[in-house]
């Protein structure tokens, strides 16, 4: 007779407990949905704001009903297997030492088998809906999925279905096998309990139906497994390798043959289980396991290594080369440098009367002002006061002045809120809401004392472009947030600029943009403190019925924000267009799933000197990408903030794609007006990593790559030096190539020797001005 216990009384425990646990729980979790939803509903208010609401549905809803599929279809699964495990328990467990031990476990779970039943439900869902929401871009990806119009040499497919397909293929084959296994797990445990498993019996050691559901299950879980190793071939495409990316001489004679045996014998495998439902053996299944494990390891394992060692090291070169050419037309196309040019230079010491006259404009515009080291000048001579700033690395950009185009070095006078000496709330949040101006300088000039010569600056700025709405409320170093637009009958609050011939010193402005979100209700305002976790935001009289509240005002984050899905240059520069200061942020589409092309790390080929050292320069993520196009030009605009994202590449399946998935959010490439179109330049990232690739793919013969003789580098930066050396950063300069007609704005990058010194072995420079040659790479 089992033995019972009663839990009702336990001598010298008191279970009875006050309320006040309960309330504390209570209170926690109310805490955390108040703070979740404030968050949840400013981020609602923010999209709505810059009028991106759809991508902001889109990635919501998307997400919300994977969720809700995946933590659904995952519990349905597992809780309907531990169910029929559980219902289809014997009625009368053997007798032996084993059950009764099960029977206390048995006697132990009674109690809460339906809470614990619902909280694995709960469980189950909410982990499994959290992993499948991750799915929501792959997801986008499959479903808006645009051809390449380029098909891979092996197995004939479009690119897109390596790009687009196979991973959201392969995310529901992850799934399917962890799903199977957790409920083969799951039922196996429910079976032990109740005496369905009985590794002790002498007979039977499983009953009926246990033997049913699990067969089922492992059958289930092997026929999968057949689907992952015939995808598994597809796979082997975007392998990266010691030599190449792609598939090798042994991945073609070996690897892909024994893959698709693997998936044969998997299969015939789940037959075997299924098979178990009749027979009363486990025998043919554990021997087609067997067989599956030994093939494996022979089949896929043994004979791959066999065929690496006795047929391709003998003679690597000549085995591998129509892979490696496979290898070098990819990555070639995948980082858009097939069509590099590359010419031979003529170098000689001898030189001719009028030599450098044709190179006139190139001497003339020889940069003297380097924008990552004349920042501490412009913060000398053009910061003005200590609330005002430069970044520490400036930008390059073109200006119409006096009809002539020049380069210049240019930085908009951003807001220091440190440098300010009364820092309070208020001035903070409130007064001290906006940079004020725009400095430029011409970059090839400098004056007697050897300063730059500014054709724009000073406070109020001076006229040299027109006039131009001067004020800088969204920038790369404005506060978290600022509350503008709400003065109090005629008095104005913010801070303006200085200015002496004011009795108080100082100019006062009041926010007139369209931009920000309006706070004038209490609700708003309530939402606002919740999040900053600020009770002034709700208490303060100087905010009112018209006061707006800007936030996430920093132009790169702004572009992430209303396009996840763009990948984006780490230096946002700024420029005064059609009477406004538009900050210019490139955005680029970038794949890992492009056959055969090389793999890089994209923060490793973007690191030099300059993303290494400047505050200003954001360093790229470590993501691996084999593709890559400067597809999307963004603008925000400093004053109200206003995001537009502009088509650049129209061939980009990529984003094609994507703006299937989000239709209407990037406008046509033709809506670019012509201003903006004037100080569109080649971007600096994109130039970084295709740098990087054209070390090595400059080379395009097969035997030459394989003996890797004539690869380069870029040479380290002579401003660091041991542990710290980094690559010299690519720079902009207007200059002349041998055999073009006219100087071109270019950005540009010397290459040395692989393993050697220093000495030059190439000048690659990319047409940076908008037109039918910009994006050209040229390389001498």
């Amino acid at each position: 007779m089992p033995m019972v216990f009663n839990s009702a009384f336990t001598p010298g425990v008191n279970r009875r407990r006050g309320p006040l646990p309960l309330t504390i729980t209570i209170l926690v979790l109310l805490s955390i949905a108040l703070v979740s939803m404030s968050g949840f509903y400013a981020d609602w208010l923010w999209f709505n704001s810059v009028s991106f609401t759809k991508v902001w549905q889109t990635t919501l809803f998307t997400k919300a009903w994977l969720f809700v599929l995946f933590g659904f279809v995952t519990a349905l699964i597992i809780i309907a297997n531990i169910l029929i495990a559980y219902r289809s328990r014997p009625i009368f467990a053997p007798l032996t030492i084993e059950a009764d031990n099960l029977e206390r476990y048995r006697a132990q779970i009674e109690p809460v088998k339906r809470m614990g039943f619902l909280a694995i439900t709960l469980g189950l869902f909410y982990f499994a809906g959290s992993a499948g929401s991750q799915l929501w871009e792959p997801w986008l990806l499959w479903k808006n999925a645009t051809p390449f119009g380029v098909k891979d040499p092996q197995f004939n497919l479009d690119i897109s279905f390596f790009a687009f397909s196979l991973p959201f293929y392969q995310a529901l084959i992850g799934w399917a096998i962890s799903t199977l296994i957790l409920s083969t797990l799951a039922s196996s445990v429910v079976h032990y309990l109740y005496g369905g498993i009985r590794p002790q019996s002498v007979g039977e050691k499983t009953t009926v139906a246990a033997r049913v559901q699990l067969s089922v299950l492992l059958g289930l879980i092997v026929l999968v497994k057949a689907f992952a190793y015939w995808f598994d071939r597809y796979q082997l495409a975007l392998k990266d390798d010691r030599l190449i990316t792609g598939l090798s001489y042994t991945d073609v004679n070996a690897v892909l043959p024994a893959k698709a045996i693997l998936a044969w014998i998997a299969a015939v495998c789940s037959l075997l289980f299924f098979a178990n439902i009749i027979r009363r053996s486990w025998v043919l299944p554990g021997a087609g396991i067997g067989l599956l494990v030994v093939s494996s390891v022979v089949i896929s394992g043994l004979y791959p290594a066999a065929i690496q060692q006795f047929q391709v090291k003998p003679s690597e070169s000549t085995k591998e080369a129509p892979f490696i050419q496979r290898n070098i037309e990819a990555t070639r196309t995948a980082y858009g440098i097939d069509k590099v040019e590359i010419s031979e230079y003529a170098a000689t010491v001898n030189t001719a009367a009028g030599q450098l006259a044709s190179d006139a404009e190139t001497i003339s515009n020889i940069r003297l002002m380097d924008p990552n080291v004349v920042s501490a000048t412009f913060r000398q001579l053009q910061q003005i006061k200590p609330y005002y700033t430069f970044a520490d690395s400036l930008d390059v950009d073109r200006y119409t002045i006096n009809g002539k185009v020049r380069d210049v070095v240019v930085a908009a006078r951003e807001l220091n809120i440190e440098g300010n000496p009364n820092r309070n709330w208020i001035n903070d949040h409130l007064v001290y809401t906006h940079g004020f101006g725009f400095a430029g300088a011409y970059s090839n000039a400098q004056d007697t004392d050897g300063k730059p010569i500014f054709f724009l600056g000073d406070i109020p700025p001076t006229k040299t472009l027109g006039a131009f709405q001067p004020r800088i409320y969204f920038g790369e170093n404005v506060p978290d947030y600022s509350i503008i637009g709400g003065a109090n009958s005629d008095t104005e609050v913010e801070f303006d600029y200085p200015d002496d011939s004011s009795a108080n010193g100082q100019k006062n402005y009041t926010y007139t943009g369209k931009g920000g979100v309006p706070m004038g209700n209490l609700f708003a305002r309530a939402v606002f403190a919740i999040k900053y976790q600020e009770q002034r935001i709700l208490l303060s009289s100087l905010i009112n019925s018209k006061s707006k509240i800007l936030f996430e005002r920093n132009p790169r984050e702004r572009v992430a924000k209303v396009a996840p899905w763009l990948t984006l240059d780490g230096d946002p520069y700024p420029s005064i267009v059609d009477g406004k200061i538009l900050w210019i942020v490139d955005g680029y589409t970038t794949s890992a799933g492009y056959p055969y092309s090389r793999k890089v790390s994209l923060s490793g080929s973007t690191a030099d000197a300059l993303t290494a050292n400047s505050a200003a320069v954001t360093a790229q993520v470590d993501t691996s990408i084999n593709y890559i196009r400067n597809s999307v030009k963004a603008t925000v605009d400093a004053y109200d903030g206003t995001v537009t994202l502009y088509q650049w590449d129209t061939k980009d399946p990529v984003l094609q794609t994507w703006s299937k998935a989000f239709p209407g959010t990037v406008k046509p490439k033709s809506a670019i007006s012509k201003d903006l179109l004037s100080h569109i330049r080649y971007p600096e990232d994109i130039f970084r990593v295709q740098r990087d690739i054209l070390s090595s793919y400059h080379v395009k013969n097969a035997s030459a790559f394989y003996g890797g003789q004539d690869f380069w580098r870029v040479p380290r930066d002579p401003s660091t030096f041991g542990n710290n050396a980094s690559a010299q950063p690519p720079y902009y300069l207007t200059l002349k190539m041998p055999g073009e007609k006219k100087a071109a704005f270019s950005l540009t990058t010397p290459f040395v020797p692989r393993g050697g010194r220093e000495n030059l072995a190439a000048f690659a420079t990319v047409n940076s001005d908008p037109g039918p040659d910009y994006g050209k790479i040229k390389v001498l």
